[in-house]
């Protein structure tokens, strides 16, 4: 599998401003992508005036706490203690689980830190654009933010994406408590929050066994679906890893297909193609998924709650549906009478209510 480039994803893309270096030299090397990336710069902002969802007060929720992640994620790493404390791999685990669920992480796994997970390049940052990735660990401590299903379901109102950047803030300030505890015990560590990934997360909460990759290519959870925020910690603290589970999400993707059907830019994938990485997935139409963000002015979220799993569903039933036909097709026509084709709240809850 080859790695992934982080110039290449939509958030570096369109943060490069025309006629700087970042923007010749990526589009030197991508001239195909430039006249598309050129009209998506000539639409509104998310969260900006122009968009469906945008209002002049509830608009600058989500806008400042991304503005203040934008403030802390240069707090990411750090310096390590000089002393080392010497620890038990088996009782740190445990013992890092624990400290970050009492932080507030809904889910936390260890697995060990693939290379090919991490970005080959720099991108979205334009200090370090086109730096080369090399600050490595061995160990990846990945943990979960549940993202609240009422405000989900009115995606994709501006409910969603103040639920969103909640989720991003949870998530970076616990991996930032949790990545400085592991350097006062002498050993080094960094949080991967949003701006500031130095990896491809959903792939290393997946070997974790917090979840598996679904259609809409997102990491999905047995519990919340794919209702979650996913934060990592990277480590070289001697710690245990956890089984990447399989417990049957592809084959129930293959007869589902709820998010295809419910996505407004139509970016899902029918098919499983091989990408620009040689990896056999379901292709996520990354260019029209981001028009229809900068047209609604909120990140969509449409997919996420259309997911039979963002809404509940009983553990027995999902632990006995792999290579059960008969069990998913039972969790489905539940789901769509209790559901319908997705659940979707008309009515704005009192954070963005006049």
């Amino acid at each position: 599998m080859k790695k992934f480039d982080e110039r290449d994803i939509m958030f570096s893309r369109m943060s490069y401003e025309k006629g700087s270096i970042s923007y010749k030299d990526y589009y030197s090397r991508h001239p195909e992508k430039k006249e598309f990336d050129d009209y998506l710069r000539t639409l509104p902002n998310i969260c900006g005036i122009g968009t469906e969802t945008y209002h002049p007060i509830n608009s600058k929720f989500p806008d400042s706490i991304f503005r203040f992640l934008g403030d802390i994620k240069e707090l990411s790493s750090g310096e390590k203690a000089k002393k080392v404390t010497e620890v038990n791999s088996v009782e740190m685990s445990s013992r890092i689980k624990k400290f970050l669920k009492f932080l507030g992480a809904d889910a936390v796994g260890i697995s060990e830190m693939k290379d090919e997970f991490y970005y080959s390049h720099r991108g979205r940052n334009s200090k370090v654009y086109g730096n080369e990735v090399v600050e490595k660990h061995k160990y990846a401590i990945s943990f979960l933010v549940e993202m609240d299903k009422s405000m989900m379901n009115r995606a994709p109102m501006l409910e969603e994406v103040i639920e969103v950047t909640k989720g991003y803030l949870n998530a970076g300030i616990i991996g930032l408590v949790g990545s400085y505890f592991i350097r006062d015990l002498g050993y080094d560590a960094r949080n991967q929050m949003d701006g500031n990934f130095l990896s491809v997360v959903p792939l290393v909460a997946r070997d974790a066994g917090l979840g598996e990759i679904g259609r809409n290519g997102l990491l999905t959870t047995k519990k919340y679906g794919s209702r979650v925020r996913i934060g990592v910690i990277t480590t070289d603290m001697p710690l245990e890893v956890d089984k990447r589970e399989d417990w049957g999400l592809e084959e129930f993707c293959k007869i589902c297909g709820k998010c295809i059907k419910t996505c407004p830019g139509k970016s899902i994938s029918i098919k499983k193609t091989y990408d620009e990485n040689d990896m056999l997935r379901w292709k996520i139409n990354h260019e029209t998924c981001y028009e229809q963000w900068r047209r609604l002015g909120t990140d969509c979220g449409i997919c996420i709650v259309a997911c039979p799993f963002s809404q509940g569903i009983d553990e027995t039933l999902i632990n006995e549906m792999k290579g059960n036909k008969n069990k998913m097709m039972k969790i489905l026509r539940k789901h769509e009478k209790e559901h319908g084709i997705r659940e979707f709240i008309k009515n704005p809850l009192d954070i963005v209510s006049d």
